[in-house]
């Protein structure tokens, strides 16, 4: 080996010595050639990266799984109903129910029988579990051993209000919610539109609460009796309700009208509650025939959404069975 064959152990092996080549063969060519895109981090064999990923998959497939308990998975397509009373409002009002699930350390009281009678005779499953189950069936909700598993909650369109009202022949009172987030507030409007005869409860499909188990536990029942509609647009709903002949009340501090002394409360009206930090959005505002307001002491800066929806709905009760004013 030429200027190293004395170094010792300098010997080639036989037929290691590379001969020469004739053209490229196409061995230029595949140098130029890509190899791809650069893999991720995550994805290279052997890269910090990766290591960690692999580990964190690892952990999270040892990791103990809190959820529901086994067999008491909520189904598809369904929601709960939690609470003695509302469970026993909406047995009594026939809604769809799937199964009843009762703690086996539950004080049996009058209401508590009464479940269980009315769901024997529908032919209820009735599943008795723990305490423990029932917590984590409800996410924690305050459910005095009792849930009921119905379906799914089924909302009328905007313009049934109105048709159920006059088919009673009645003047339609709808409440309207705009931008109302908090499902306990739905649920204690559903309860005072209840209570003082309202024809419904309406509500936008995005950024509002929906009735679910929270709004049930509110209402203490009243949503198996009074519907509530959802509008792909409330603005436009406010407008069909309009065409329809009724009379829509926005309800803000800051209006020039009082709710005692509504005019139209005799007619069909739909009172709009905005929520208690926004108020109404402007366009909603702008859909309003008149703007009330609920007087109250200067020191308290507003009223919430359900507070402000029961009080006009009184209101418009007393006006319309000409009761003086409180």
């Amino acid at each position: 080996m030429a200027g190293n064959s004395q170094r010792r152990g300098a010997v080639r092996k036989p037929g290691s010595k590379k001969g020469a080549r004739v053209g490229t063969g196409g061995h230029g060519r595949k140098a130029l050639e890509g190899k791809g895109p650069t893999p991720k981090a995550t994805e290279r064999v052997g890269h910090p990266a990766a290591r960690r990923a692999a580990a964190a998959a690892k952990r999270e497939q040892t990791k103990p799984r809190r959820g529901r308990p086994a067999g008491s998975a909520r189904a598809r397509g369904s929601e709960i109903v939690v609470g003695r009373n509302a469970v026993v409002e909406a047995l009594r009002a026939g809604v769809p129910a799937r199964s009843l699930h009762v703690a086996s350390s539950v004080d049996a009281d009058d209401r508590v029988r009464e479940i269980v009678r009315l769901a024997t005779g529908n032919g209820l499953p009735l599943v008795e579990t723990t305490k423990t189950d029932l917590d984590v069936m409800s996410d924690r909700a305050v459910h005095q051993g009792v849930l009921l598993t119905v379906d799914e909650y089924t909302y009328a369109e905007p313009l049934d209000l109105v048709d159920a009202a006059e088919a009673a022949g009645q003047p339609a009172l709808v409440v309207a919610l705009d931008g109302v987030t908090d499902p306990r507030n739905l649920g204690a409007v559903i309860r005072s539109a209840g209570a003082f005869g309202a024809s419904g409860v309406l509500i936008p499909e995005r950024r509002s609460a929906g009735v679910n188990a929270a709004a049930w536990k509110t209402s203490a029942g009243a949503a198996a009796r009074v519907p509530v509609a959802r509008a792909t647009n409330l603005v436009r709903a406010l407008q069909e309700l309009k065409d329809a002949g009724c009379f829509v009340v926005g309800l803000d501090g800051g209006g020039p009208t009082v709710i005692g002394d509504l005019p139209v409360a005799d007619g069909p009206v739909v009172l709009v509650a905005g929520s208690e930090g926004k108020g109404l959005s402007r366009l909603v505002l702008q859909t309003c025939d008149v703007v009330a307001a609920i007087p109250i002491a200067s020191s308290v800066e507003s009223l919430n959404a359900s507070v402000a929806a029961s009080l006009a709905l009184y209101e418009v009760a007393r006006q319309r069975a000409g009761a003086p004013s409180a």
